[in-house]
């Protein structure tokens, strides 16, 4: 699913514009985005967390002439699912494969 199918569907169950949605979602992305530029975590219960990681310097490998290199220490963002959105996919996994049979 892509942005605008994404922004379709938030409209008909919003019962909103198409406008309105996009509106509504860029604004999210936004603030989400912000949250984690000062270093904050943003907790949605039962969907998941976001949040920042810094990820340590280390060494690692050119792939193509196999000499060393130094690989920076970076912040990186990273979701957590939460136990509603982890239930929900497992259940719907194994509601596909009973209707395979």
């Amino acid at each position: 699913m892509n942005k605008e199918v994404l922004v379709k569907e938030i409209a008909e169950r919003a019962g909103q514009s198409q406008k309105d949605a996009k509106a509504f979602l860029d604004a999210a992305i936004d603030v989400i985005t912000e949250t984690l530029k000062k270093g904050d975590k943003v907790t949605l219960v039962g969907f998941g967390t976001f949040q920042v990681k810094e990820r340590a310097a280390r060494e690692g490998r050119n792939p193509r002439t196999g000499k060393p290199l130094k690989i920076p220490a970076k912040k990186a963002p990273v979701f957590a699912a939460g136990k509603g959105l982890k239930d929900a996919v497992a259940a719907g996994g194994q509601k596909a494969k009973k209707g395979k049979k």
